[in-house]
């Protein structure tokens, strides 16, 4: 396991970001990068664990949790928020894990030709987001996700995840 840790921001919320391996790291983003890209989508103090894992823990997990027997491209798993842990706002911050299923991500990336880096960017966006009480279950909330998804990539320097003509 490695601790992803590094200045923030003033006024930006506190992360603890742990990143953990469950597949070969080849190829996959330095654990810098990905709280940098996690930094980006957090509204609120948060501690998260960022796991990589393989098709047989993403089946598992998703099937477990969530009533289907495949695996998929990103799981988030929000936690109760963490003890004594208060914003300055005073509510609680955030606990979270977000699961990335590698081989998935890469079908998804070769398939939409765009480079794995990308789509890796987007995931843990999309996580980041979930762990927030983001959702895409209707059509007006998966559109305020997408276009948030949109703006905090495009922070990143990457292109419209959802624009084809993008890639």
């Amino acid at each position: 396991m490695t601790a992803a840790r590094g200045a923030r921001r003033v006024g930006a919320p506190a992360l603890a970001i742990s990143v953990q391996y469950g597949v070969s790291r080849a190829g996959l983003p330095a654990p810098a990068t990905l709280r940098r890209w996690a930094a980006v989508g957090a509204e609120r103090d948060a501690r998260i664990t960022l796991r990589f894992v393989g098709r047989a823990e993403a089946r598992r997990l998703n099937a477990a949790f969530r009533g289907k027997d495949y695996a998929t491209n990103v799981l988030t798993f929000v936690y109760d928020a963490v003890v004594n842990g208060r914003q300055r706002d005073g509510r609680e911050a955030l606990a979270g894990d977000i699961v990335l299923c590698v081989p998935v991500m890469r079908r998804e990336a070769r398939a939409g030709r765009r480079p794995l880096r990308a789509h890796c960017a987007h995931l843990v966006v999309h996580g980041m987001l979930h762990l927030q009480g983001y959702d895409h279950e209707a059509a007006a909330d998966a559109e305020a996700m997408e276009r948030r998804e949109r703006d905090l990539l495009a922070r990143l320097g990457f292109p419209d995840p959802y624009d084809a003509s993008s890639r």
